[in-house]
């Protein structure tokens, strides 16, 4: 399993939210490139960004400093936020992002993100899917931000997309991001099941080396971890077998 070292960006900072929620958000000290610099050393090969602003209100002010960090070819980049025309994927690849994720627009207009797969490659489109179960334990699609609630399943969501070719997919269980609560195993399972030729990344909750061994005994492809190594809570040695430069 891959693991992929994740930096959500606010306002030209490094935060993290709790569940999704602006209203508590983290703010930490260091500056997105030593932060890059710290997970290249530990030999991250990718690196996954976050756009917040974009991905709220679609505000761009973070796009400059998205590029330059791309400009240094330390690491390949995953970004999102707030990507919702092919303009924006064209820029985003144009200055050297690896790979582009297509959030609450692979829920909203499916026909066109189809297209985009085609048009681009699957190799550099990913669509990530934010979820909270509801009373009945189904994992429902949230968009915006995750400030939209939407009435698809999360495997409905995924259906949409057969005949496509879809390679990349990312999942984020909300209730979890950000809480250090140990990654919800059993939707990933699911998702596995369900879609296997899917190359899933598993995001939130993830406190330990310990999440990341369980992810990898159920076959996960990849996982997406934030607060955990922002706050060096996995230690070099634990980290090792998941990041293919260590």
């Amino acid at each position: 399993m891959l693991l992929i070292p994740s930096i959500d960006l606010r306002g030209g900072r490094c935060v993290r939210l709790l569940q999704g929620n602006f209203t508590a958000e983290t703010r930490y000290e260091l500056e997105p490139h030593e932060l890059l610099a710290r997970y290249r050393q530990l030999g991250a090969s990718w690196l996954h960004l976050v756009d917040l602003d974009a991905a709220r209100d679609g505000t761009l002010i973070n796009r400059s400093l998205i590029h330059r960090l791309a400009g240094q070819r330390a690491v390949q980049l995953q970004v999102g936020g707030g990507v919702r025309d092919s303009a924006a994927i064209e820029q985003l690849l144009a200055h050297g992002i690896a790979r582009v994720v297509i959030g609450s627009a692979a829920i909203e207009q499916p026909r066109e993100v189809a297209g985009w797969l085609e048009r681009y490659g699957v190799e550099r489109v990913c669509l990530a899917f934010d979820v909270r179960h509801d009373a009945q334990g189904i994992p429902r699609v949230r968009t915006r931000g995750w400030q939209r609630d939407s009435a698809l399943s999360l495997w409905d969501a995924m259906s949409a997309y057969d005949g496509s070719g879809l390679r990349h997919v990312l999942c984020t269980d909300i209730e979890r991001d950000g809480a250090l609560a140990g990654p919800n195993l059993a939707l990933y399972e699911e998702a596995l099941a369900r879609f296997p030729s899917i190359a899933w990344q598993a995001s939130g909750g993830i406190a330990g080396g310990a999440d990341l061994s369980a992810l990898a005994e159920r076959g996960l492809p990849a996982a997406i971890s934030g607060k955990a190594l922002l706050e060096e809570r996995i230690s070099r040695e634990e980290l090792r077998a998941f990041l293919p430069n260590a």
